[in-house]
C-alpha cells in the first residue's frame, strides 16, 4: 500500500483522533502531517498489512506524545490511554508495554516516567527524587534496557545492527506478558 492510499483511507479518522486529544485544529494538522511523514518513511517496515490501521493510530499517538513532550505539557497517562480510541480488538505494542511497565521495579519506573513521559530533564528528576544525577541516569538507562528486554522476552523482538529494537507483536495467546 502506498502512502497516498493510507492517506485516503485513514487521514480523516486519524485527524479526528488527534483533535480529540489536542483540542486545536491547527496543532492537529501539524501533528497529522508529522504522523504521515513517519508513516511514509516507515511504511516499508510493516510486514502485516492487516495491522496497518492500528499501526497508523500508534504512530499518531506517539506523534501526540512527542508534541506534548516538546512543548513541555503534562498530562495524565492513565487518562490519555483511557480516552484513546479503540481501533480494533487486537494485541498492540501498548498492551505489551503496559505489562512490561507494571513489572518494572518502582526505583526504575519513577525516574523513567518523569524523564521520558513527563519530559523533565534528568537533573530535574534527580532533584525531585532527591538522589544524585548519576543514580538517576543509571536508573533511567536500566529501565530502558528492561523495557527492551521485556519486548524481546514477550514478543521475540531483537536488537538490530544499529541498536534498535525491531520485530512484530505476537498474537496475544503467544505473548508471555499480556496473557
Amino acid at each position: 500500500m502506498t502512502t497516498h492510499q493510507v492517506w485516503t483511507s485513514y487521514s480523516e479518522d486519524l485527524k479526528r483522533s488527534i483533535i480529540s486529544k489536542v483540542k486545536n485544529a491547527a496543532i492537529a494538522d501539524d501533528i497529522l502531517q508529522d504522523t504521515f511523514i513517519k508513516i511514509h518513511t516507515k511504511l516499508h517496515t510493516l510486514n502485516d498489512v492487516t495491522k496497518l490501521k492500528p499501526w497508523c493510530f500508534t504512530v499518531a499517538r506517539n506523534s501526540i506524545l512527542d508534541y506534548w513532550k516538546a512543548t513541555h505539557q503534562t498530562f495524565e497517562i492513565a487518562n490519555f490511554e483511557a480516552e484513546s480510541e479503540i481501533v480494533e480488538n487486537s494485541h498492540t505494542e501498548q498492551d505489551c508495554l503496559k505489562g512490561i511497565l507494571k513489572t518494572l521495579p518502582k526505583k526504575y519506573r519513577d525516574p523513567l516516567f518523569l524523564s521520558d513521559i513527563k519530559g523533565f530533564k534528568q537533573q530535574e528528576v534527580a532533584d525531585q527524587l532527591q538522589q544524585p544525577l548519576s543514580t538517576t541516569k543509571s536508573q533511567i538507562q536500566r529501565a530502558r534496557k528492561l523495557i527492551a528486554q521485556g519486548f524481546m522476552d514477550c514478543c521475540g523482538f531483537v536488537i538490530n545492527k544499529e541498536g534498535n529494537l525491531v520485530g512484530e507483536i505476537q498474537d496475544k495467546e503467544d505473548c508471555k506478558v499480556c496473557k
